[in-house]
Parts: structure tokens; C-alpha cells; sequence
């Protein structure tokens, strides 16, 4: 069975419906992802509230689910049986990328799943590893100026954008999108940041 996908009038691409966070844009409109139909590779960073790799596999990807929660885990492929697509699952660190070969993954998506994790930079070096040169890796976070107060200053409580930027541009990535959206109180609530591996 297969939901409706949404086709670009220019290109013919085929979007996933992706969901970066609670009443924000899907893929259909911020177009991050890239077409994933034909067989094409495509990770969950980290099982999200949305399961977007169902998405993934509904619009013809190859997809594939990374989480070390073994119940996020059977639930995905529980979501997978009922939509009847094929999500691979790997019951793993999010920074274990190991089974998943060197240069063969064509989009990784990490919504609302890595904004927490310790070491970033053996993270960044794994996604990097893992996806075909220029090809994106699209994170949702949630945005850092929704989480400053009196008591927690900007960049003290979660990674500042520049901190995101740094990050990737050390792993070898090169930022091309940057989405501030949705409202969280005089600000933004979501920070979309799609990066592209550079070199090999």
C-alpha cells in the first residue's frame, strides 16, 4: 500500500512526507529531504514522534530506522507492518553507525533526536561516513532561543546555532538551508539546519 506523495511539477521528485516537529512544515513544503523514490537509502537518525522512516519507505526508499531504545525500535517495525513498507531497524547508539556502509545513504534525517547527545563530533564523523558526497543530513531541533530565561542564558542550556554550525563545518559538512520556524514565545520553536557532506 502506498500514501500519496507529493511530485514537484518541475522535476517529477518524489518528497517524503517528513515531519520535522509539531505543527511545523512537513517535507511537502520545506523540500530538505531531496527524492527518495526508486530504492534509495534513507536513515531515521534516531526513531522521532513521527516515525519518519515509514515516510521514507511510503515514498519508495530504502528505509532505514537507528535507535538504541528497544522499544521505539518494535514500535517502528510494528508502524512499518500496518503501513506495510520494509523499515531495517538497527537496535544501536545513534554515533554506531557500523552496519550501515560507507557512502551508500543518499538523505539522513535526525528530527528532535540528537539535540542532547554527548558526543557530537563522533556523531557527525559516523553520518558523514555514511552518505554519498553532497548528499544532505537535515536536523530539527528544538530552536535555542525557546529555551532561554533569567536563569538560563543563551547557549547554556542547549547547543547555540553557532554551536551547530561549528560542529558541522568541523565534520566536513557544509550548511546550504537554515529554517527558524513555528512560535514559541517572542521567538522561533524549531531550528532546521540542512547540512551536505563534503569530500569523500
Amino acid at each position: 500500500m502506498r500514501t500519496r506523495v507529493v511530485r514537484n511539477g518541475h522535476t517529477g521528485d518524489v518528497v517524503a512526507n517528513i515531519s520535522y516537529g509539531d505543527g511545523i512544515p512537513t517535507d511537502a513544503e520545506l523540500r530538505l529531504s531531496g527524492d527518495v523514490s526508486g530504492g534509495k537509502r534513507a536513515v531515521e537518525l534516531g526513531i522521532s514522534d513521527w516515525f519518519n522512516a515509514v515516510e521514507f519507505a511510503k515514498s519508495g526508499a530504502k528505509a532505514i530506522a537507528v535507535d538504541p531504545d528497544p522499544d521505539k525500535i518494535a514500535e517502528m517495525r510494528s508502524r512499518a507492518e500496518a503501513a506495510e513498507v520494509s523499515v531495517q531497524c538497527h537496535a544501536t547508539d545513534l554515533a554506531d553507525l557500523g552496519e550501515i556502509t560507507s557512502g551508500t545513504v543518499e538523505v539522513v534525517v535526525a528530527s528532535h533526536t540528537i539535540e542532547k547527545v554527548d558526543d557530537l563530533s563522533r556523531l557527525l564523523r559516523q553520518v558523514h561516513r555514511i552518505l554519498i558526497p553532497s548528499m544532505p543530513f537535515v536536523i530539527s531541533v528544538n530552536h535555542p532561543f525557546s529555551v532561554v530565561s533569567d536563569l538560563a542564558p543563551y547557549g547554556t542550556t542547549a547547543r547555540s546555532i553557532s554551536d551547530w554550525f561549528t560542529a558541522l563545518s568541523r565534520s566536513n559538512f557544509r550548511v546550504d538551508q537554515v529554517q527558524e520556524i513555528g512560535s514559541a514565545g517572542n521567538g522561533p520553536s524549531t531550528l532546521i539546519v540542512r547540512a551536505r557532506k563534503e569530500g569523500s
